[in-house]
């Protein structure tokens, strides 16, 4: 499925509605206090840059890349609408944001996704384009329902 990846406004009504998927689906995945899903308006910060996958208008992933700091960048909020999963977008999505922090000079991208069956494609997803495990990084602690992963930028 071809589309297009381009800067969103987090604050687009059919940009909300696909957060609050996500949120309600981390929520279900996961205890309140372990789910590290960012809302609309944390979405809005300068170290992020947030986008959508579109086809033919319609806005079927989000994903974003947060700046950490000190060449390290963050994936943050990946979600793909249930109907669109499978096909490969957020494939694209994780492609388009490692190419993006990889021109910002960034040495390496991590990210954080749970640990419970619910996240394994997730997992699955971002090994298959070269994270692996590692331990916490940036504000997160070791906690049984998060894993973290990490990839080197050449």
């Amino acid at each position: 499925m071809e589309g297009v990846i381009a800067a969103e406004d987090p604050r687009a009504a059919d940009v909300v509605a696909l957060l609050d998927s996500h949120l309600e689906l981390m929520n279900a995945l996961s205890p309140p206090a372990e789910v590290h899903a960012l809302d609309v308006e944390a979405l809005v910060h300068p170290a992020i840059t947030f986008v959508g996958y579109r086809v033919e208008g319609e806005l079927l992933a989000v994903g974003a890349l947060k700046d950490l700091g000190d060449g390290h960048g963050e994936l943050k909020s990946m979600h793909t609408a249930a109907a669109a999963r499978g096909l490969g977008i957020g494939g694209a999505l994780v492609l388009h944001l490692v190419d993006l922090a990889r021109r910002r000079g960034l040495t390496r991208v991590s990210l954080e996704t749970g640990t419970p069956e619910g996240f394994a494609a997730a997992r699955g997803l971002y090994a298959r384009h070269g994270f692996t495990e590692c331990g916490p990084f940036g504000d997160y602690v070791l906690s049984p329902w998060s894993t973290f992963m990490t990839l080197p930028l050449d």
